[in-house]
């Protein structure tokens, strides 16, 4: 039974954390785990299978002490003796660090970007990343990273791999939608800054139907969107649901899904509309538009308030253009987004084999 090391800069509930848990359920016993929280947020730990075999040991990570870190982090490798690290992002790149002479093998997964380096990359955590991941096997669900990995940071392409998130489609099916009566706009994210979703609410606020608006997920941002919705006098018309576990069950709901982010790489709540056969209206970001059918392209507009209420409202205008964006939504997801290639190709690199063709 191998072992893998998976360090998450948090184990709170995101995209990356989410498919760490679907794969880990999926393969159950096959592999034992140890999950390294940085921050000690283990909140994804309910996910898990109860029966699977991980571990979530403590591992303490000061700021501005990247060398002794790094010094502390091999030694815990030698000790865990692992077949494979798996780190995820720059927010554990001092795990990468510290198997630069390597113990076992490495494979480093990039989701994304914290609000830093939104529009553009930091020369030395451009450098640092080429250090690192150098020797390393480097993992990325989204075309736009390829080309940051191989243009920017220059890794070797034998190093670089593009592997696509993908989902459970069938938990998503949605029989024929009844059009809400207010329609329904639905967003579901990590209340973070990068989610921008103070754009949403402004957005939400200039269409002038009725209309209302769910934001799903919790974090630190909330207290201050809920305020702002009270500012733009929409309150009564903005639910904040919190944390919720019937994620399905949420889309169902919604008439239209809407991305407001200033950025995203493959986000899995796109993917999860797509599979609910909804009309995304979303700012143009990561491979957001490259994952959408052709049909919803005119729904992918600039990082700018205005052009996601125009987008918005277009959609809730017509209910028949809803409906055929997201036919052909579902339809792109169930060619390129089912979870078995997913899970056929991470089954892949924990083992240690060749990718599936």
């Amino acid at each position: 039974m191998k072992l893998v090391v998976h360090v998450f800069p948090t184990f709170a509930i995101g995209g990356a954390q989410v498919r760490f848990a679907a794969l880990a359920n999926h393969f159950g016993p096959e592999f034992r785990h140890i999950v390294v929280s940085l921050d000690g947020d283990l909140s994804c730990r309910t996910r898990l299978r109860p029966d699977l075999n991980v571990t979530f040991p403590t591992v303490a990570a000061p700021k501005g002490a990247m060398l002794s870190n790094a010094l502390r982090f091999r030694a815990l490798l030698k000790t865990w003796k692992p077949d494979v690290l798996v780190t995820g992002n720059w927010g554990s790149i001092e795990f990468a660090l510290a198997n630069l002479l390597p113990v076992c093998r490495h494979i480093h997964v990039v989701d994304g970007f914290g609000p830093e380096e939104r529009e553009t990359q930091i020369p030395r955590r451009v450098w640092m990343r080429r250090l690192a991941l150098a020797g390393s096997l480097v993992v990325l669900p989204s075309r736009t990273l390829v080309r940051i990995a191989s243009d920017i940071w220059k890794l070797s392409p034998k190093r670089v791999r593009y592997v696509p998130n993908g989902i459970d489609l069938d938990r998503f099916a949605m029989p024929d939608r009844v059009p809400g009566n207010p329609p329904v706009i639905g967003t579901i994210a990590a209340l973070r800054a990068e989610k921008n979703l103070p754009r949403l609410l402004r957005a939400f606020a200039a269409i002038d139907r009725p209309v209302r608006l769910t934001i799903v997920g919790d974090g630190a941002e909330r207290p201050g969107l809920e305020d702002l919705a009270r500012t733009l006098g929409v309150a009564d018309r903005v639910l904040f649901s919190g944390h919720r576990d019937d994620i399905p069950a949420l889309y169902r709901d919604f008439d239209l899904f809407a991305l407001s982010s200033d950025t995203e790489q493959m986000p899995l709540s796109v993917i999860e509309a797509m599979a609910s056969s909804l009309a995304v209206a979303t700012t143009d970001v990561g491979d957001v538009r490259a994952m959408l059918s052709e049909e919803n392209a005119p729904f992918v507009g600039p990082k700018d308030d205005s052009a996601l209420t125009r987008s918005l409202t277009s959609l809730l205008d017509d209910p028949t253009l809803r409906h055929r964006i997201g036919t052909a939504n579902l339809a792109k997801a169930r060619r390129d987004f089912d979870q078995a290639k997913m899970f056929a190709a991470w089954h892949a690199l924990w083992s240690g084999a060749s990718l599936p063709a």
